[in-house]
């Protein structure tokens, strides 16, 4: 069926107003006073029929420049990764597709345990025992764990590494500001953390230092170096922001002794679009369980003995208290988890490492062919599939010139900060083909000279 609504007739509209006792819907909107009503026709085109519309909306989104037209390199935070078939096939049945919060358990069952597998394999991911049903992103679960820590230590001064993605940091500022918690920034040192402002910024005053690993430079920052410094910290939290591909190679943070983990599992099963939607995740200790904000899916048995999932732990209301919520977000992203936890599946757990081994080996590739043809890389620390190089030109310009020849480029870091003024983020997936790095660092060596 190629249309899923049917329009709604004069016919249909005056029985309705019959039925409950009207003569025109403007009897509706009575206790709505007169004059704060808009009395003249709104600035809207002339409606039109279904198959034009649809005509119409479809030559627009025909305009747009998508990763299946173009060769995509661009990355920092949003990336163009392998998506199983299966994904789209699964989430698309109607008992997922329309589902909401599947509070009664002895209707929901699948879809509870869809999120229990997306649970399990984020704390096997990050080396964390426990991990909630998901939240909107990667940058609200982070900001969400800046408000834990503040909570829990019951201070109200995070430290926030500068190499933590741009938008998640502003994110952080806007929820601490609610909370009245102080964002003090760490300072960059060769695209990494600097670990030596970090040893000077810690004191009793500190709840929680802000990690992302690996960072938004694509640098894997010394995870080792940072525990160090936090075990003579009395209370202090570690929390680390991570791409969950690269800890299918990486050591977890959970190994650290990270306490909140956060990140985004756009990596997994969710198209690279334009604002999303996305899927954050957050795994944390036995010690904070009762403390993660949204929702926790566990698994039980019935009065037969039989395996069953149920919400569990807390309930929604608890985090509609305003000042005294644990969190205010009180939903999730259950589609998206279940398109991510299908993609893990499918994919498999040494598919999965095989996928980040991909990513470093045709990442460094890439970058081996860029030094050929003459383009300085910025930074020399061990990464995980995306790197930053230097070009004498506007990176907005060159960017320009390598659409046309079929290439998204990498991310402008000048948008960022005036400092990285000339730099590029370059992002290389498993999905890049050899011909398709060599092409790219052929371009760019041209334009650069």
């Amino acid at each position: 069926m190629e249309f899923r609504y049917l329009p709604m007739t004069s016919g249909d509209k005056q029985e309705m107003m019959d039925e409950i006792g009207i003569e025109s819907t403007e009897e509706l909107f009575a206790d709505i006073p007169s004059h704060v009503r808009l009395k003249k026709e709104m600035k809207l085109k002339a409606p039109k029929s279904e198959y034009a519309l649809t005509k119409e909306l479809t030559a627009l989104a025909n305009k747009n420049t998508s990763t299946k037209d173009v060769v995509s390199f661009l990355g920092a935070g949003v990336y163009d990764h392998y998506i199983p078939s299966v994904v789209d096939h699964v989430i698309s049945k109607s008992e997922f597709y329309t589902a909401y919060t599947p509070y009664q358990p002895e209707v929901s069952q699948g879809e509870l345990q869809a999120i229990f597998e997306f649970q399990t394999m984020v704390s096997e991911l990050t080396g964390l025992p426990v991990a909630n049903s998901s939240m909107y992103d990667g940058g609200t679960a982070l900001a969400e764990a800046v408000n834990l820590s503040a909570a829990q230590t019951k201070r109200k001064k995070v430290l926030v590494s500068e190499a933590v993605h741009p938008e998640y940091k502003q994110v952080i500022h806007t929820y601490a500001k609610g909370q009245s918690i102080e964002i003090v920034p760490i300072k960059l040192k060769d695209g990494k953390t600097d670990l030596t402002n970090l040893k000077e910024l810690l004191n009793e005053d500190i709840a929680g230092v802000v990690i992302q690993y690996p960072n938004f430079f694509g640098q894997i920052e010394p995870m080792e170096s940072i525990q160090e410094l936090l075990d003579n910290q009395r209370k202090t939290m570690l929390i680390v922001s991570s791409n969950p591909l690269a800890l299918g190679y990486l050591t977890p943070p959970g190994d650290f002794g990270a306490d909140i983990v956060t990140g985004d599992t756009q990596v997994f099963g969710i198209p690279a679009q334009f604002g999303g939607p996305h899927c954050g995740y957050f795994a944390t200790t036995e010690k904070l369980m009762r403390k993660v904000p949204g929702r926790l899916v566990g698994q039980t048995k019935d009065e037969n003995g039989a395996r069953g999932y149920v919400l569990t732990l807390q309930a929604r209301e608890q985090h509609i208290r305003r000042d005294k919520a644990t969190s205010n977000i009180c939903s999730n992203q259950a589609l998206n988890a279940l398109a991510s936890a299908v993609a893990m599946s499918s994919i498999g757990k040494h598919g999965i490492r095989k996928m980040a081994a991909l990513n470093m080996q045709k990442a460094r590739y890439a970058k081996k062919k860029l030094m050929e043809h003459g383009i300085p890389i910025v930074h020399d620390g061990p990464f995980f599939n995306e790197f930053v190089i230097q070009l004498d030109k506007d990176i907005s310009e060159v960017n320009a010139e390598l659409l046309e020849k079929g290439f998204l480029g990498g991310f402008d870091l000048g948008r960022v900060d005036n400092a990285f003024q000339g730099q590029m983020l370059v992002a290389v997936t498993e999905i890049r083909t050899k011909q398709e790095i060599d092409q790219l660092a052929k371009e760019l060596g041209d334009i650069h000279v």
